[in-house]
């Protein structure tokens, strides 16, 4: 096996067997749209419907619309519309079942941007949004983790420290959804965005990778990685990744590690060549030492890709695209059993997207919706993403 083979196929022969499974189409989104981080995918709510708020209808351009997915009719419908359109913001399920929208951008297509510093809550059983406490500090594609008491963890993101061009934020903010209030607190060691945030059996959570700026208009993926205590508020830095990423995707596994894979590739020149592909390389997290060992390659490298856990405890990673042109989707995807540490190719999906939402459903199904199909010198129109409205449900 040659080395190029190996780095395509993740160097075993499980990959080159389909896994068990299908995907199958449901019902089409009322419109085609974009969710840009994995932190404003759908959310499932308690009563098994699935709810979708904001995003973007146009490139560059956030919508108010909300929805719910009906797993049983395989249908969506229209439901109370957010206050503020919305783009590059978080949703988190709260404990008592309502949902949390944070921040954001109304739009991206001209500057300067605007920050959202507003919040606001979905109440499933009135099916409206109100508004919530306004944080501390506007901000966009940040990290929002709910902690073991109920309260939420906003992380990092992007937004303007004085006039002019956006920068990291090493800032960190927590909602008491009992109080509506936000509270600053202790600040993370290093600025980042599109990081990736999970939180510990031990009810920490660890922050890992993401973007830091290194110009005015260009930023790098990130090795860093810490840890924060919600007892002490205070942050610690932990073992840091093999490979700095950012647009990467990262689940907690059942033993209680952080299983990571995939992002945009450094981008920098690394060993005298350039390196500005999508990572294919894995890494695993041990809460108990702080280090991260490596773990077995992707079949195919990508970011803007979801990642989510199946009730076997295996992992499935779907869509992406690649970091050198983010041209076009992928239909296909993967499922990675922690136990053997091997990679298998399910069926591809009915589309290829990026950009997408993934969910895991309370029978254990995965809804994929929406997404980027092409873009830049992939799509016909210049200037223009070609999105998609389709949504589809993979079953093992």
């Amino acid at each position: 096996m040659t080395r190029s083979t190996e780095l395509l196929t993740g160097g075993g022969p499980s990959a080159r067997a389909l896994a068990a499974g299908r995907w199958t189409p449901t019902g089409d989104l009322p419109s085609a749209r974009q969710w840009g981080s994995a932190e404003e995918s759908a959310v499932l709510l308690n009563d098994g419907s699935v709810l979708a708020a904001g995003g973007a209808v146009v490139r560059g351009t956030g919508t108010d619309e909300a929805l719910l997915f009906d797993p049983v009719a395989g249908q969506w419908s229209q439901t109370g519309k957010l206050i503020n359109a919305r783009m590059s913001h978080t949703l988190t399920k709260l404990d008592d079942g309502r949902v949390l929208a944070v921040g954001g951008v109304p739009n991206t297509d001209r500057a300067p941007f605007t920050f959202l510093r507003t919040a606001e809550i979905y109440h499933p059983g009135e099916r409206t949004w109100t508004p919530a406490a306004e944080l501390r500090t506007p901000r966009a594609l940040h990290s929002a983790t709910l902690l073991t008491n109920g309260k939420v963890l906003v992380t990092g993101g992007t937004g303007y420290q004085r006039p002019g061009v956006p920068r990291p934020f090493r800032s960190v903010e927590l909602y008491d959804p009992d109080a509506d209030t936000w509270t600053t607190v202790a600040s993370m060691t290093d600025p980042r965005l599109s990081h990736a945030a999970i939180r510990l059996p031990d009810a920490r959570v660890l922050v890992a990778g993401g973007e830091t700026a290194i110009d005015r208009y260009k930023g790098i993926g990130q090795s860093f990685c810490e840890l924060y205590d919600p007892v002490a508020d205070t942050w610690t830095p932990t073992g840091s990744m093999h490979v700095p990423r950012r647009n990467h995707q990262a689940v907690l596994l059942p033993d209680g590690s952080v299983f990571v894979a995939g992002g945009n590739g450094p981008g920098i020149i690394t060993e005298r060549r350039i390196a500005p592909y999508s990572q294919w390389r894995t890494e695993r997290y041990d809460p108990a030492t702080g280090f991260w060992s490596r773990g077995r390659n992707m079949p195919t490298g990508r970011t803007f890709h979801r990642m989510v856990t199946l009730p076997t405890g295996k992992v499935l990673v779907v869509g992406g695209t690649d970091s050198a042109t983010y041209d076009t989707g992928y239909a296909n995807a993967a499922i990675y059993d922690p136990l053997s540490q091997t990679w298998t190719p399910t069926p591809s999906m009915t589309t290829g997207r990026f950009y997408c939402s993934a969910t895991t459903l309370s029978d254990g199904r995965v809804l994929a919706a929406g997404g980027t199909v092409r873009a830049g010198a992939a799509n016909p129109t210049p200037g223009q993403d070609l999105l998609t409205a389709t949504t589809e449900i993979f079953t093992l």
